[in-house]
């Protein structure tokens, strides 16, 4: 094909894949229900290469995609018939322990970086999956369990260089740097990202099972505890289990120990679990606890609501949801929203919804297999939550034709981002989380 001896030509073909093995492994996705098959492969060491590649696909009429971690779980990071820009190459952390900032390449992962952190007694604000892409998890918003305490991860975005359609690299400005905490992958590729750093070298953290009988009860006397509760203390909670359901909470504290330990002891007498793994660890430590949660191999599918509270016709739909599953590798996540990252004003960045709240992640998940039972069942969840919902949802979950939830996923944030878009990629070569529609 034209476009591969091209690229090789300018680049090598060592960095150039359209078939066998290695072509074979970078067009599979951490979501294994997802069969895209792209043209090429591209795999750049340095902005430079990135920036042919984007050219050389403009050129060629191939379309775009963006490969970081891959665990979009959608697989829009590899474009089916298109030319995929794979930052795998492109993972390295930079640390300036006295600035308290990390220079972070586009493919590095949020294991990478807190990895990179953790020996200077510093912490990122991320999410709790190590494999995810820190670009993606950041451009997106970035929900995590420091939260409430450092904010998103988009709200810890200081700079990104950025290689636009055409192939042209900038240093994003205000307004682009504005649109990429919270607009996603739309505007270009990130190749660099600079990103606060906070100290924090342990943390309280775990999981607390507690028995299904107790669910609907544990679930209500958490909302009455989370509008309390401290900046230090983020809560995620949810229904899982296996072989049946259960219900769990999954506080974070990161502050001081002593008060923390209180903070949590109270929590967790919420109800009397059957089990409590809620110790002193590191966020490496942390993330190796949700490693077996995310394991690759499996067919995915998800849906997300936000909602104000764990009301109780939330509540309800939560239940039902734990009794309903289709899977036993099937659950739903609820993440805590407020403190620092409600502080934030809403038009500081892209990211929408600054209101205190729970961002619910709804999880269909089975061993490879006919998917419409499990995909039945998270579009039950979700028409369930959805007269309590608020409007939108979050993008990094929403998927394109979820058209009512995209229209006001950035609330009063969308005119500017569709002008910021027009600016930056008229032609719409980047196509990452949904974006509204200019008269949305």
């Amino acid at each position: 094909m034209d476009a591969v001896r091209d690229i090789s030509a300018r680049l090598g073909p060592e960095r150039v894949l359209a078939s066998g093995p290695a072509f074979e492994a970078a067009s599979r996705v951490w979501n294994s229900a997802v069969e895209h098959r792209p043209v090429v492969v591209v795999r750049p060491r340095s902005t430079a290469e990135v920036a042919v590649a984007v050219e050389a696909a403009g050129e060629h009429g191939l379309p775009l995609s963006v490969r970081g971690g891959g665990h979009d779980w959608l697989g829009r990071a590899v474009r089916d018939g298109g030319l995929v820009v794979d930052l795998g190459a492109m993972r390295r952390v930079t640390v300036d322990a006295a600035a308290r900032v990390a220079t972070v390449e586009g493919g590095a992962t949020v294991g990478d970086v807190i990895g990179a952190a953790a020996p200077h007694g510093l912490v990122a604000a991320a999410g709790t999956v190590g494999g995810v892409g820190m670009a993606g998890l950041t451009l997106g918003g970035g929900y995590g369990p420091l939260a409430g305490r450092f904010g998103l991860a988009a709200d810890n975005l200081l700079g990104a260089e950025v290689v636009l359609a055409g192939g042209r690299v900038v240093t994003a400005g205000a307004d682009l740097l504005w649109a990429l905490r919270g607009g996603g992958g739309n505007f270009g590729v990130v190749t660099a990202m600079r990103i606060r750093l906070h100290p924090a070298a342990r943390l309280l953290a775990g999981f607390a099972v507690y028995p299904w009988e107790d669910a609907a009860g544990l679930l209500s006397r958490l909302d009455d505890h989370l509008p309390a509760a401290p900046d230090e203390l983020t809560v995620p909670s949810g229904v899982a289990g296996a072989p049946g359901p259960a219900v769990f909470l999954a506080p974070v504290w990161c502050g001081d120990e002593s008060a923390g330990q209180a903070a949590l002891a109270e929590l967790l007498r919420l109800g009397t679990p059957l089990e409590s793994t809620v110790a002193a660890v590191t966020y490496p430590e942390l993330l190796a606890r949700f490693e077996p949660y995310a394991a690759g191999g499996r067919h995915h599918a998800m849906r997300t609501r936000g909602v104000p509270g764990l009301t109780p016709d939330v509540v309800g739909a939560l239940v039902a949801a734990g009794e309903r599953r289709t899977s036993p590798l099937s659950g739903v996540v609820v993440h805590h929203f407020h403190g620092a990252a409600a502080r934030v004003p809403e038009d500081a960045t892209a990211f929408g919804n600054r209101r205190d709240h729970l961002m619910v992640e709804i999880g269909a998940v089975w061993e490879p297999g006919p998917g419409e039972p499990h995909r039945a069942w998270a579009d039950e969840v979700s028409s369930a939550l959805a007269p309590a919902a608020l409007p939108g949802g979050y993008p990094n979950l929403l998927r394109p034709d979820d058209h009512d939830q995209i229209a006001h996923a950035y609330g009063a944030n969308a005119a500017r981002l569709a002008e910021v878009k027009a600016r930056y990629d008229p032609g719409g070569v980047f196509t990452a989380t949904p974006l509204p529609s200019p008269k949305s």
